[in-house]
């Protein structure tokens, strides 16, 4: 049996490996793209090489699953081919006994994705955001991140919920006065965001909110807030000065930049950590952290999970062609991922638990993997 399972286990890791190999170069085809531009930025090459590799752990996450599941179809596809595990059978070995090995590394491969998902490419990411912003070419519209307060902007404070490109959702701006008291407050479903890097700022412009102004002579009591008659369509905010925050090298952790034992206290301490956002939005900021949390244990898991799903798929392709196990493995890597964007979409509904549908896929694929092993038994 020790010769069997090493058989099987190097053969496996061989595929694997390769898989890992190429799937991870193919991906690090937009990081080869940014490097060229911070090149022609005329950054250092040292600088360069550092960002290159530093974004190698977040793309691991997602290659190490995927190869996981190209290099079981392959390998149970050529045995099946070459009639080897019906030789296996007839010798009185049953397919569990010959996957064993191979299911007990798929859990320590979960267990290495689970440690760089939660701990390595957190770290790794936001160490290029410092590499960004230290070397002067970070984008002005990084400089306004989802997810916390900023307090850069001389009588504002400005809150986004989400933000993709320009384009900005759930905005809460406070005016200030000069002792740093709330003297007017904007909320807005939606905005835009056009930097002017010639003259150092960012034009923000809101649709579909609310005034609401405080009582100068008490801007504490909430319950001396009055609204606007009516909601405004647009509104647009003073000319935000970028240019003191490309200087600061201080530089705040995004959600996706967060280690797991980050994420977990905000998500504990939502309300400490935004004091100012309304019950709802809180709620809402809650759901999309712990949809995060969920998200990085579901795709490692993906390592064993892609491996109990693959065994039975690769015996019944009977194909040795790398280019079946490549459409197999699209096929239901894209099944398994859909459900990860359907979670980050319902983000504002936490009452209905979008964080639960990441585990649907995981779940409703070991069972289909262990019924069809069963099977092939």
């Amino acid at each position: 049996m020790r010769t069997l399972n090493r058989y099987i286990l190097f053969d496996y890791l061989v595929l694997f490996l390769t898989a890992l190999g190429l799937i991870t170069f193919v991906m690090t085809i937009g990081t080869m793209v940014k490097a060229i531009d911070l090149m022609a930025r005329g950054i250092s090459p040292v600088l360069i090489v550092k960002f290159f590799f530093q974004n190698i752990p977040y793309i691991l996450s997602f290659s190490m699953p995927i190869s996981a599941l190209f290099a079981a179809l392959l390998l149970f596809g050529r045995l099946s081919m070459d009639n080897e595990i019906s030789a296996m059978k007839a010798c009185g070995l049953s397919l569990w006994r010959v996957v064993a090995p191979l299911i007990v590394l798929s859990i320590f491969l979960s267990a290495v994705c689970a440690y760089i998902n939660c701990e390595v490419a957190p770290r790794a990411k936001h160490a290029n955001k410092v590499l960004l912003r230290s070397a002067g070419v970070e984008e002005p519209i990084n400089l306004i991140e989802e997810g916390r307060f900023i307090k850069d902007f001389p009588g504002l404070l400005i809150y986004v919920g989400r933000k993709n490109g320009n384009t900005v959702k759930d905005v809460v701006a406070y005016q200030l006065d000069q002792k740093g008291q709330v003297t007017q407050s904007i909320r807005a479903k939606r905005g835009e965001i056009d930097p002017d890097n010639e003259n150092k700022i960012l034009r923000v412009r809101l649709y579909d909110g609310v005034l609401e102004n405080r009582n100068l002579d008490n801007p504490h009591d909430v319950s001396a807030t009055t609204y606007a008659p009516i909601p405004f369509k647009y509104i647009q905010l003073p000319p935000l000065d970028f240019n003191k925050m490309l200087k600061d090298d201080k530089v705040r952790r995004k959600r996706g930049s967060m280690e797991m034992g980050m994420l977990i206290d905000q998500i504990r301490n939502v309300d400490r950590y935004f004091p100012l956002l309304s019950k709802a939005e809180r709620a809402s900021w809650k759901s999309r952290l712990v949809i995060e949390a969920n998200r990085r244990v579901a795709i490692a898991i993906g390592c064993f999970t892609f491996m109990l799903i693959g065994i039975p798929l690769g015996v019944k392709s009977h194909r040795k062609e790398t280019s079946i196990g490549m459409v197999m493995s699209l096929a239901i890597v894209f099944a398994y991922y859909i459900f990860i964007v359907l979670a980050e979409a319902l983000a504002d509904y936490p009452g209905l638990h979008p964080n639960l549908i990441l585990w649907i896929p995981m779940i409703g694929m070991q069972f289909f993997g262990v019924w069809m092993i069963r099977r092939s038994s």
